[in-house]
């Protein structure tokens, strides 16, 4: 008879230390579902309102214009980043810019026609340039198509941002039937 109590007593220790087993895997697993927050992706953007405000960068004449540098992360939040760990870089050469506009040395550092900040301030220098050109061929509004641009990046915890474009709108395009004001691409509103 005491061998009988003595397996139903380990029978229901061995019930309690199962279940109790069991939930302590279930809280485990949940803090690692969904709290767990680790950079995943970085991306630039024209805006501090949001990630996916574009990456397309404008400079207009005296316009400094400002990069932001988001991070996505695993749990699904947006952060504006900051601070000594975040780099801006323009990559040495430009993609295009042989149509218009007078760039200079474009593996000149830094680049000739903008300069970059350490917190990613672009601020277009002289010379002036356009990265656009007028291929409306009626009427007398523009349709501005680019031409070339400056890529930039940035890097913060190991990690690259996709590359965005700095356009130059620095210096005016000859006047046209299509441009009567010669304007070069968009303006600001």
């Amino acid at each position: 008879m005491r061998e009988i109590l003595f397996g139903r007593y380990l029978a229901v220790n061995r019930k309690n230390l199962i279940t109790a087993l069991a939930c302590g895997l279930l809280i485990f697993s949940m803090l690692g579902c969904g709290i767990s927050n680790h950079l995943q992706s970085i991306t630039l953007s024209v805006a501090n309102t949001g990630p996916n405000a574009g990456t397309g960068f404008t400079m207009y004449p005296g316009a400094p214009v400002q990069m932001y540098t988001w991070g996505i992360y695993s749990s699904g939040k947006e952060k504006l980043l900051s601070g000594t760990g975040l780099k801006y870089q323009i990559l040495s050469t430009p993609f295009g810019f042989a149509e218009t506009g007078t760039f200079g040395d474009p593996n000149a550092t830094p680049p000739q026609t903008v300069q970059l900040s350490a917190d990613g301030q672009l601020t277009p220098i002289t010379p002036p340039a356009c990265s656009f050109v007028d291929v409306a061929t009626t009427g007398t509004t523009p349709a501005f198509q680019t031409t070339g641009w400056y890529i930039v990046t940035a890097t913060y915890g190991g990690q690259t941002t996709p590359p965005g474009a700095v356009y130059m709108s620095t210096e005016g395009l000859s006047a046209t039937t299509t441009n009567p004001t010669g304007e070069c691409g968009p303006q600001p509103k």
